[in-house]
């Protein structure tokens, strides 16, 4: 068979819903809340995806192209994989940054109830404590103590105020948790 008609098929090209490995889908029916440094970020590596490298790796492949049989390219066959990943890269980040809904967590600044973007510090049954910051599910690194907002120690947290107790069920069973702290990034000065 001609290779021309024949869809290629590698095992990493499994998606989610929204065109990206690994990332879950956003909730039926909510908002895809991020704070302005994410929403920055985000929209900084799809402009780095457009403008540079997606050029670099068609140069290459038009190049590779030129050389002959492509079967047997190596330049070719991975930077036509390459292509693929940042295409979808590019889909998942135009359509997760159009439907996102910024949220300024400085806005609350000085409160004492967990809203979207809060710090929070609190103590578990045992008397141990951590501390979380509630970020947008595309921004949030639970590596540097940031969880989704969806997430459910995010959910048992919002709208709580410093000294509440709440409920967190776990695999384990129920835990309670007590609020010990909530901050927020101070404002933006309007000059810088």
């Amino acid at each position: 068979m001609n290779k021309a008609f024949v869809k290629e098929a590698d095992g990493d090209d499994e998606e989610g819903e929204d065109g990206a490995p690994g990332l879950p889908p956003l909730p039926a029916g909510t908002r895809n809340y991020m704070t302005p440094e994410g929403y920055r970020r985000l929209r900084g590596e799809l402009l780095e995806l457009l403008d540079v490298e997606r050029p670099k790796i068609v140069e290459v492949v038009s190049w590779a192209a030129k050389n002959g049989d492509r079967s047997e390219n190596g330049d070719y066959l991975y930077g036509k994989k390459r292509l693929r990943e940042i295409d979808r890269r590019i889909r998942f980040l135009t359509r997760r940054l159009d439907i996102a809904e910024v949220a300024d967590p400085s806005a609350h600044h000085g409160g004492d109830q967990v809203f979207f973007g809060a710090t929070v510090t609190y103590a578990g049954d045992k008397g141990e404590e951590r501390t979380i910051t509630i970020k947008g599910v595309d921004e949030a690194d639970s590596l540097a103590g940031e969880v989704s907002w969806i997430a459910p120690i995010a959910r048992a947290l919002l709208k709580s105020r410093v000294g509440d107790e709440v409920t967190l069920a776990t695999p384990a069973g129920v835990e309670r948790i007590e609020v010990l702290a909530v901050r927020y990034p101070a404002p933006r000065s309007s000059g810088g």
